[in-house]
This record gives C-alpha cells, sequence and structure tokens, in this order.
C-alpha cells in the first residue's frame, strides 16, 4: 500500500467525531449543536473570531469548563467524553489529549522550573521515576528546539523568552504521548517569525508523532499553512466546513466570504514631495540612544552596574500627514524608541517634536505633551475599569483644556465618539455610552474608545504601539480603517509600532526594521517590503 493510500484511509477512520455538542451558561446557549470529527493523523482548524465559541468548544471536550452545561456527544476512540466519569476523563486528560493553552506565561506555574513541570506529566502519565522522568523533559525540550536544553529545564517561565516558554508548554503537552493536540491560539503572543518557527515545529512533532492537531485561532495564514481541513464558527455554530484550499479559494458562506476579505487594505494619503519639504518633519532623531542599568554578577555588583543598550543611534523623520512604521521582533527596541519620543524615559542624541526638544520643566513639556499622544496595544489593561467613559475619553481635557465647562467637556466628549464610529450622530443615543465602563464594550470598541481619548486635544502625532494585535483580523481591519481615515481628515502623523508586515504595507509611507536596538534598514515603505536588502528584513518579510 502506498503512503498517499495509508494517508486515505487514515483519515477516513475518526480519532475524535462530535456530534450535537452544545454549551450553555446560566441557561444561555454560547454554542449550537455542532459537527465535526478529526482522523488519526489529520490537522484540523477551528476558526472564527472572538466569541464565537472556538475555545469553548475544544475545552468543553475535556470538561475543562466550570458551571457549564454540555450536552451532545464527543467520542474519542469510540468512548464519549462527555459521558465518562471524572476519574476515567482524568487518565485520558494529559496523555491521550493534550492542551496547548493561548498564554504560556499564566499557563506555566511561575513557581516551579519548567523541567519540573514536565516531568512532573511524565511522571503522572507514563509512571517513571524521578530521574527519568527528569531525563525524559530533557529530551523533550531537545526535541522542540530550546537551546541548551539541561540549562534551560533548570529556569523559571519568567526567565525564558516568550518563544522559548511558548515551546516549553509544547513539550509539557508532548509528556503524556497524546493521540491529539489541542492547541488554543498557539501562536497569537509571538513575533511574526517566532510564529513560523513554532508553526513548523508543531508540523514537524505531529508528523513524527502522528499526532492529530486540532488548531483554535483566527489567525487565517497559520491556517492556510497548517491544516488540511476547517471548520468555521460564527456565534457557536458551524457555518462551513471543508478542505483548506478549496474553501480558502471558494468560500460558500457570508461570514466566512467576510473573513477571507479582512487583510489589512492600503488606503492612506499621499503627500506631495513640494508639500512635505515646505512642512518639514514632525519628528526627526539623529543618533538616538537608550539605555538601562543592571547589575552585575559576584563582587562587581557591588561597586557599579552594568548596562544594556536598547536603542544604539537611530536616525528618522516622520513627516506631517504620514505614517513612519517600526517593526521587528521583542526585544527589537520598537517600544522604547516609542517611550524616547513619548518623553518618558531618558535619552542621549537629538530628538526634537515640531522643533522642540524634551526639557527637564514638566511644565514646558505640557504643551508638548497635547501634540503627542500614544493608543496602547491591549486597550482593556490600558483604560481604567473604575472610570465611566465620559471620564476616560475627557481625561486629557482636565489637564489641556481645564477652562471648558462640564457642558463644554461633555460636548467634546460626544463627538469624539461620533469622530471614531462608536455613536450615532443622535446626542441621546450617544449619550447613553457616557455612563458604561470599559468591560462592557468589545476589544475593537475598547480600541475605538483608546483612539478617542488620545484625539480629543487635537494631537498632531500619534504613537500607535501594535494597536491591532490584540483583536481579530474583522475588527482589525475597520480600527485600521478608522486610522487611515482620521489622517485623511485632520493631517494626523502616526508613528506605528509593529511587528506586523501586512499592517505596515497597509499604514506606513515609510518604515525602520530594528534588531536587537539598531536600525538595520530604512527607507520608503514600497522600496523596504518588495526589495528588502538585509536578510533580518527578508527573514520578517517571507515569515508572513
Amino acid at each position: 500500500m502506498s503512503a498517499l493510500s495509508a494517508s486515505i484511509k487514515t483519515h477516513d477512520t475518526p480519532l475524535l467525531e462530535v456530534r450535537g455538542l452544545s454549551v450553555s451558561f446560566a441557561g444561555k446557549e454560547v454554542v449550537h449543536d455542532i459537527n465535526f470529527s478529526i482522523a488519526a493523523g489529520e490537522k484540523v482548524a477551528l476558526v472564527g473570531e472572538s466569541g464565537s465559541g472556538k475555545t469553548v468548544s475544544a475545552l468543553s471536550l475535556l470538561r475543562l469548563i466550570d458551571n457549564a452545561k454540555i450536552s451532545g456527544e464527543a467520542l474519542f476512540n469510540g468512548r464519549d467524553l462527555l459521558s465518562l466519569k471524572e476519574q476515567d476523563l482524568r487518565q485520558i486528560r494529559g496523555r491521550d489529549i493534550a492542551m496547548i493553552f493561548q498564554e504560556p506565561m499564566t499557563a506555566l506555574n511561575p513557581l516551579m522550573s519548567v523541567g519540573d513541570q514536565i516531568a512532573e506529566v511524565i511522571r503522572l502519565k507514563q509512571g517513571l521515576t524521578q530521574v527519568q522522568s527528569a531525563q525524559v523533559a530533557i529530551n523533550l525540550l531537545a526535541d522542540t528546539g530550546i537551546p541548551e536544553p539541561e540549562r534551560r529545564a533548570k529556569a523559571y517561565p519568567h526567565q525564558l523568552s516568550g518563544g522559548q516558554r511558548q515551546r516549553a508548554m509544547i513539550a509539557m503537552a508532548l509528556a503524556g504521548r497524546p493521540k491529539l493536540l489541542l492547541a488554543d491560539e498557539p501562536t497569537t503572543a509571538l513575533d511574526v517569525s517566532l510564529r513560523g518557527q513554532i508553526l513548523d515545529l508543531l508540523t514537524n512533532l505531529q508528523q513524527r508523532h502522528g499526532m492529530a492537531v486540532l488548531m483554535i485561532t483566527h489567525d487565517l495564514n497559520l491556517v492556510r499553512r497548517f491544516a488540511e481541513r476547517v471548520v468555521v464558527l460564527e456565534q457557536g455554530r458551524v457555518v462551513e466546513q471543508g478542505t483548506t484550499r478549496p474553501l480558502f479559494e471558494r468560500p460558500q458562506h457570508p461570514y466566512t466570504q467576510r473573513l477571507m476579505a479582512s487583510r489589512p487594505e492600503r488606503d492612506v494619503a499621499v503627500s506631495s514631495s513640494v508639500a512635505t519639504e515646505q512642512s518639514g518633519p514632525v519628528i526627526s532623531a539623529q543618533g538616538l540612544y537608550v539605555s538601562y542599568s543592571t547589575p552585575l554578577p559576584g563582587l562587581r555588583g557591588w561597586f557599579r552596574r552594568g548596562e544594556f543598550v536598547a536603542v544604539h543611534g537611530a536616525d528618522f523623520e516622520l513627516v506631517r500627514g504620514q505614517t513612519l512604521g517600526v517593526i521587528g521582533e521583542s526585544g527589537s527596541g520598537k517600544s522604547t524608541l516609542a517611550l524616547a519620543v513619548l518623553g518618558l524615559i531618558p535619552f542621549k542624541g537629538c530628538l526634537q517634536l515640531m522643533g522642540t526638544a524634551w526639557s527637564a520643566d514638566t511644565r514646558q513639556n505640557q504643551a508638548l505633551r497635547r501634540q503627542v499622544q500614544v493608543v496602547f496595544q491591549d486597550p482593556f489593561s490600558s483604560l481604567s475599569p473604575r472610570m465611566t467613559i465620559e471620564a476616560i475619553v475627557g481625561e486629557g481635557l482636565g489637564v489641556h483644556a481645564a477652562h471648558l465647562s462640564l457642558v463644554e467637556r461633555r460636548s467634546r466628549v460626544l463627538q469624539a465618539l461620533k469622530d471614531v464610529g462608536l455613536a450615532a450622530q443622535d446626542d441621546q443615543e450617544a449619550g447613553d455610552l457616557l455612563s458604561r465602563y470599559p468591560h462592557e464594550f468589545s476589544g475593537g470598541q475598547r480600541q475605538r474608545l483608546a483612539i478617542a481619548r488620545a484625539l480629543i486635544i487635537s494631537p498632531q502625532v500619534l504613537v500607535l504601539d501594535e494597536p491591532t494585535s490584540a483583536l481579530d483580523v474583522t475588527v482589525q481591519k475597520q480600527v485600521l480603517q478608522l486610522l487611515q481615515k482620521l489622517q485623511r481628515e485632520r493631517g494626523l502623523s502616526y508613528l506605528l509600532i509593529t511587528h506586523d508586515v501586512a499592517v505596515i504595507a497597509a499604514m506606513a509611507h515609510s518604515v525602520l526594521v530594528m534588531k536587537d536596538g539598531l536600525v538595520v534598514e530604512s527607507g520608503p515603505v514600497d522600496s523596504v517590503l518588495l526589495s528588502p536588502k538585509h536578510d533580518y528584513t527578508r527573514v520578517l518579510i517571507s515569515a508572513v
């Protein structure tokens, strides 16, 4: 029998068959009668936006959800997971079915070394001794490509990078030699190049161990590269499923079509060279240098401290009405550069905003801060949960326009909400939003609130720190379209910090590529993305 025939035969036999799965919380059904199957050795993607029921469906298979009513069948090797006794199901968890969680920093125990955590699973699921388990844990770390696995096994989660923590999570999932691996957004928190590495690693391990993989994700590029079949969920219902390539090329359901059409599109204003030369840059930097003091080991640390250089002599300009994109992996110096531009950390070199440098005098800086505002990566953590929307959006007016009356301030807040598309033009309807709190809004709405808060004092420059990385693809496109619209209407300048090449291609006029604190390449966005000169830039682009 040929390898192809064997593969087809394997995929004809379901390893897991889900029939009529429904999940309810407090009488409200959130997953509605879904059906799908996974064959032994098959790679299937469960796709949808946040709130579509992807993670709830996956967790319910192992009954890992508290206070949920689960009905239907989940037949794994002929046994219904949903009707098994807890003791029998505990034998399956981690051994026959394992799970990789979205954020390894919160999933790993911070008080145990990663080697001990992996060894614990091995002892419980394989019955090996402590010494044998420790060695197997090191071997598993080596299999996932972690350098110096013996040393890394002794490290705690906070001592590893994001990619290393995710590899440690994968090693732990493989400790029980599972037949089915549930991977919940395993690359969302990683840089674009690390995403490709983790994806290649999962593919390699899946082939070597013959595992089936259920990938839960909203990343369509990841699905296209990894999955053999796709199951699309919308609001807890399966709206479409099928083989990956035909489904991507000819999606049938309107929701699937909308997902496929959600790639960021370029729609930015192009300033004439004459206007650019006359207006001059709103931000200019020559030899920007940022460093942090670090402790030295041993006796040397008693008398002096070391230095970690985060940004090495960066030169750049941001032109009025345009976007300068700064791209690179975590630790490249992107966010440090943004903090220096915002005047929030000490730096050396020449850095001017609208021809003025940051001063040691906070009163002198106040006028400058009005011109430069910031939109952070995670709107949920950057918006105070104890403040109403009216207080959050209008907070800047209390500092920079204290002369306004309460009526005038509220009018400005309502207009800001309308400008970002968060409220209708009817004042009564918009006014209903003012007394609500951030948790009452979706992720995309919270990001619009963050933009409204930044725009309410009419700045000239917005620093956008990963403004869409925490959002679903359709919401990401909406936020980028809003930013493009605001730039055209108001002539705003953006300093865009991101690791997403697609966002740079859609938004930026020029780009800086950073690696280990150095600007390794810069220039017009078309020139850099279409004809990259540095090897690192080529790696970033090829990882998309």
